[in-house]
C-alpha cells in the first residue's frame, strides 16, 4: 500500500494524538528550531522525536521519513496514518504485571502493625503474606 508523504504537521499530529510529552531544554525553554517530544513505553524504553519548527505542510525525503518512522516513532507507515487520520494508537504492548504481587495494603499492614522487615516481606508469597496478616489480626502475634 502506498502512503502520502508526511508533513511536519502530520508528525506533530501523531505525537499529540498518541500523548507524547513536549520536552523543554535544561533551562526550561523551548527550542527555536525544533519541537522535541518523548513517549515512555511499557517495556521501559523512551522514544524521542524532533519536529522542525514551525510544523508546516512541507514534506521530508522518503529516506529521512523512513528513519523517523523506524527509529524515532517505532511504527509502520500504516500505524502512523491510522493514528493521524483515525486517532488509533499504535499497539505498544501492555506493561507486564507482576504475576504474584502482594497487595500494597497487606505489605503496609505487615510492616507497620506486625513489624516485619523489608527482607522478611521479600520472602513472602501473596498467600503467606495474607495468612501472616490474618494470624496477627486473630491472635495479635
Amino acid at each position: 500500500m502506498s502512503f502520502p508523504a508526511a508533513t511536519g504537521a502530520d508528525h506533530e499530529q501523531f505525537c499529540k494524538t498518541e500523548g507524547w510529552r513536549s520536552v523543554r531544554s535544561a533551562r526550561s525553554k523551548r527550542s527555536t528550531h525544533h519541537e522535541t517530544y518523548e513517549l515512555d513505553l511499557p517495556d521501559g524504553r523512551v522514544l524521542r522525536t524532533r519536529i522542525s519548527r514551525p510544523p508546516d505542510r512541507s514534506t521530508c525525503g522518503a529516506q529521512r521519513w523512513s528513519h523517523i518512522l523506524r527509529d524515532q516513532l517505532d511504527v509502520t507507515p500504516a500505524e502512523f496514518w491510522q493514528c493521524v487520520r483515525g486517532g488509533t494508537w499504535p499497539d505498544r504492548g501492555e506493561p507486564a504485571a507482576p504475576e504474584r504481587a502482594i497487595p500494597t495494603q497487606v505489605l503496609f499492614q505487615l510492616k507497620q502493625r506486625v513489624g516485619l522487615t523489608d527482607s522478611e516481606l521479600a520472602e513472602l508469597t501473596p498467600e503467606a503474606a495474607i495468612e501472616r496478616l490474618n494470624r496477627y489480626w486473630t491472635t495479635g502475634q
